[in-house]
Order: C-alpha cells, then sequence, then structure tokens
C-alpha cells in the first residue's frame, strides 16, 4: 500500500492542540517541520500532503466563536514544500491548489520550478475551494456556484498541462558552438482561447522533470468523480467503513474507462486519523481526552454549512435535519444527511464524531489499526491511505515507530523506495509529451 502523511495546521482533531504533550505552535514551527519530513522519509512515507485553502476557512458566526480554532496559522503551501524538499531526497510532496481563485500560469510555473528544485518529487492536489471565506478574499461576495466551479478546474487544468508541454524534454539545446539556446521546432506555444482563460504561452520553465507533477483531486460528487476519471492519479477521499469504501473504489475506477484511461492509472487514498495506545485501553483513554477538549464553539461552527447556527439550541438536543442543501463540500454534506438519516443523535455526539474533519477515526493498538488498514486494502477500498495525525509531534512518532513498522513485518508497505521521484516511488508513468506520441 501507499501512505501518506496529510500535516493538517496544528494537528487535524480539532482538540488536538490542547493535548498536554502537543506543540501549541506547530503549525508555524519551520524546525518541527523540518524534523517530520526527515522522520517521515526515514519511515519512507511517499509524500506529504498539505491540504490548504487561500482564506481563514471557518463558518464561525463571529470573532469570539473563530477564537476557538487552532488553523489560523498556517504555512503557505508551495513555500514550505520547498523548503522541506531541501532537508529530504526521496519523498514526495503534495499540496492544495486551488483553480477558483488562482490564474493556470501562475500555478504552472510555481509547479514546474518546485518540480526541478526538488528534482521530481511534487504534486499537485487540484481543489474547486469549498468555503465562503475565499471568496471574500478575492473580489467576490460569494462563492462561485458548485456546477460552474467544476467547469472552471476542467479548462484550467488542460490550460496548465498544455503550458506544462510548451516545451518537449530535450527543447533546450543551450549550443555555445552556434549560439542556440533552444530548438524551436520543439517549442509548442499553447495559444488557449476558452470560456473561462485566455492564455497565449509558452510557459518560461523547462518542462517538469515528472512530466507532469503527480495529480491528485479530493471531489467526490459527481462532477468530483468525472474531473478525477480525466485527470486524477491520486484520489483522495473520506470514507468511514470498508463498504462504503469498496463502493466508491469501484465507482471512481470504473470512470477512467470513459476517459481512455486503466484503473490502474490511479491510487484511491482515503484519509485515516490513527489515535494509538500500546494497548486498547490506552488508546481509549487518550481518544476520550481528545475528545473532551473540543471546545463546543469549534464545533457549532464547523456545522454551520450543513445546518445553519445552532448556537440557540442546548447541545444535548436533537440535532435538527440538515440543510437541503450546501455550496460547501457537497458530497460530505450529502453524507452527513444520510448518515443521520432516521436517527436521533445529540448536537454534542455529532461534533464529536465530526472532530476529525469528517475522516475516518481508527481507536486501537499498531496492531489493530494495522488489521483495520489491510481488511480494507485487500477488499478493494484502497490502495493506501492519507494518514492525519490528531497533533504534533507525538502522534506522528508513534505512526514512525509503531504503525509503519507493523505494516512492513505484514509485507504491506514497502522497505525503500523505489526510485528517485515521486512517480517512480508511486509506480505511475510520466506523462509522454504529445509531440512524442
Amino acid at each position: 500500500m501507499k501512505l501518506g502523511l496529510n500535516l493538517v495546521g496544528n494537528g487535524a482533531h480539532g482538540g488536538g492542540w490542547r493535548m498536554p504533550d502537543a506543540h501549541v505552535g506547530a503549525g508555524m514551527d519551520i524546525r518541527l517541520w523540518k524534523q517530520i519530513a526527515r522522520g517521515a522519509e526515514a519511515a519512507k512515507f511517499h509524500f506529504m500532503f498539505m491540504a490548504d485553502g487561500i482564506a481563514v476557512r471557518s463558518s464561525a458566526k463571529d470573532e469570539a466563536q473563530l477564537s476557538y480554532d487552532s488553523r489560523i496559522d498556517v504555512f503557505e503551501p508551495l513555500t514550505v514544500m520547498a523548503a522541506l524538499s531541501a532537508v529530504t531526497e526521496r519523498m514526495g510532496y503534495l499540496a492544495s491548489i486551488s483553480t477558483t481563485y488562482n490564474e493556470p500560469y501562475h500555478v504552472a510555473r510555481k509547479l514546474a520550478s518546485l518540480d526541478h528544485v526538488s528534482e521530481g518529487r511534487i504534486g499537485w492536489n487540484v481543489v474547486t475551494s469549498w468555503s465562503e471565506q475565499e471568496a471574500l478574499n478575492f473580489g467576490r461576495d460569494s462563492h462561485l456556484e458548485h456546477g460552474l466551479r467544476y467547469k472552471r478546474a476542467e479548462e484550467f487544468v488542460d490550460v496548465v498541462f498544455a503550458l506544462w508541454n510548451s516545451w518537449e524534454d530535450d527543447a533546450f539545446i543551450r549550443d555555445k558552438a552556434t549560439g542556440q539556446y533552444f530548438d524551436p521546432s520543439k517549442l509548442h506555444i499553447p495559444h488557449h482561447r476558452g470560456e473561462h482563460f485566455t492564455v497565449r504561452g509558452p510557459l518560461n520553465a523547462a518542462r517538469p522533470v515528472q512530466g507532469f507533477p503527480v495529480i491528485a483531486q479530493a471531489g467526490s460528487s459527481g462532477p468530483g468523480q468525472a474531473l478525477a476519471g480525466r485527470i486524477a492519479e491520486i484520489v483522495y477521499t473520506m470514507q468511514k467503513s470498508r463498504a462504503d469504501a469498496a463502493a466508491f473504489y469501484a465507482s471512481v475506477k470504473s470512470g477512467f474507462a470513459n476517459h481512455g484511461r486503466h484503473a490502474e492509472h490511479s491510487l484511491v487514498m482515503p484519509g485515516i486519523m490513527p489515535i494509538m495506545g500500546r494497548t486498547m485501553q490506552e488508546a481509549r483513554d487518550r481518544a476520550e481526552q481528545l475528545q473532551e477538549l473540543i471546545h463546543p464553539q469549534l464545533g457549532l461552527a464547523a456545522l454551520i454549512p450543513s445546518f445553519g447556527d445552532l448556537t440557540g439550541y442546548d447541545l444535548d438536543d436533537p440535532v435538527p435535519p440538515p440543510l437541503a442543501d450546501t455550496n460547501s463540500v457537497k458530497s460530505a454534506h450529502e453524507r452527513l444527511a444520510k448518515q443521520l438519516a432516521g436517527k436521533t443523535i445529540t448536537i454534542r455526539e455529532l461534533i464529536h464524531q465530526r472532530s476529525a474533519s469528517g475522516h475516518h477515526v481508527m481507536v486501537g493498538t499498531p496492531q489493530s489499526i494495522a488489521d483495520e488498514m489491510e481488511d480494507w486494502f485487500v477488499h478493494h477500498g484502497c490502495d493506501g491511505w492519507n494518514i492525519l495525525p490528531p497533533y504534533y509531534p507525538v502522534p506522528v512518532q508513534e505512526v514512525f515507530d509503531w504503525l509503519v513498522p507493523e505494516l512492513q513485518r505484514r509485507g504491506l508497505f514497502h522497505t525503500s523506495y523505489e526510485g528517485t521521484t515521486l512517480r517512480d516511488n508511486l509506480g505511475l508513468a510520466r506523462p509522454v509529451h504529445p509531440a512524442a506520441r
């Protein structure tokens, strides 16, 4: 199986930063991130993944409610990827970059440069953004409608790919004797004119080391799965049961044929949060402590996109019916509505259930967690995992010291890197330039 380490601010659990052994300023401590990167590479992780948004992404109703959110001060991912790639040699780095609030040329240039700087270890998680807060930072009063965001994303990706193909791999001859720097027959100017973008090109950077950076995609809605079928090499998803995971896996892989691709062209990698202990009781105690540290205001803010403002309710009141629709993460909203159908659950219980940002939480020993990971893997629920530590640094080190060796002992995870680029290590083919086909 493939493994990614998904780092989120001060940790993926809403109460994690308040744990006694948590580093409260982890989100912007570059020394800690370098330490984690070196540790992840020593454990042979395939990549570190930085989920990102270009705003303080919270649905909090006011500043007072917002003040309980620990995901405020975070690194800009491309900057930190450049720094971390300099202290590692084989592990890859992926980051979310929005197609809604960026321009294709900027993204193509930055990622091409990073792929060269890292010597071929970069990936792009294509996202359309889900928060209204991002819209407010880019001259809009509201977020683009969900379907329109995906139409823009489709064209955005096409433009970026065309820019990366501006130059064939051997276009730059740099001949001192003749004075000719590149072969003009190997220059392909995009001249793109579309519904959303007009981009002449070419890109002022050589073709990336990997041809293209590895492309990840995180949408699970209908348009999200359609985009994944066309471009994704890693599909990042949130599933909470093996049955749901297997159904999603089959659905997204079957969609590849519509775009002339094979199922092996992509890896489905759901997110999980392992909460471990040396014994089951120790793990349960840690999980319970984490839940107790979620401030109610933080939990209520997270429920606003699906339920509206619930501050007028008692936390032990039953959860009211979810809103009919949302312009946020549609697949997550639909999954939540399905989960609650016909059930009675209190607001407090729902807050605790959603403490891991919707991802599957595995509580147990390294052995029991490896059992579940293996079960999903062998029953075609995934090709690997994105692991979200609840806080830093102790749970991260436990993944390196406890969980990875257990997976390796079972023959489920590699013990050495297969190559030098991220594509090499993930077993993904390097895209051939169109002119060479």
